[in-house]
């Protein structure tokens, strides 16, 4: 797994980060945490990191909180927009760990120790990773089976051919 902090209001984020790792090592898996500076950068350093092909997730962590210009819809629109893309076209579990609020009382509500969204983010994660391995494992067995039934089929129309006894 890996954990992508935006720095962007650093207390909400951290508290973030701290309940996706806790998440991650109660469920046993193995962490590496990268950091980027604000929420706009997340999809990219997502990107780069799935594309390492070194992890099963990449869990994005970030808060933005409404302010007085448009700059925050622009923002949550283009953050969610892209993550949501990447979690569509690359093989790794990406999930939405970003806050979108209207205020830091609201941010600090999701990021405590009650609810935390980057704990949730987390377990999505883990749902997500655990899923596409039993995709992985049914798609391998039901390839076994029908290697298995073309191989007696191919038998058995070889010894009822004419000619071949």
């Amino acid at each position: 797994m890996a954990i992508v902090r935006a720095r962007w209001n650093e207390d909400v984020t951290r508290s973030l980060a701290q309940g996706a790792l806790r998440r991650a090592l109660a469920a046993g898996a193995t962490v590496e945490e990268f950091e980027v500076a604000g929420s706009f950068e997340l999809p990219p350093a997502v990107a780069a990191i799935a594309e390492t092909g070194r992890f099963d997730a990449v869990v994005p962590l970030g808060c933005l909180i409404r302010g007085e210009t448009p700059h925050f819809d622009v923002l949550a629109h283009a953050v969610a927009g892209a993550l949501a893309r990447l979690a569509e076209s690359l093989p790794v579990a990406i999930p939405f760990g970003v806050l979108t609020c209207e205020n830091l009382e609201q941010a600090r509500a999701r990021s405590g120790p009650e609810r935390n969204v980057g704990a949730e983010a987390m377990d999505a994660a883990l749902e997500i990773v655990a899923l596409r391995h039993a995709i992985a494992a049914n798609a391998r067995r039901s390839s076994r089976s029908a290697a298995t039934a073309r191989s007696r089929a191919t038998r058995t129309k070889r010894r009822g051919s004419p000619g071949k006894r």
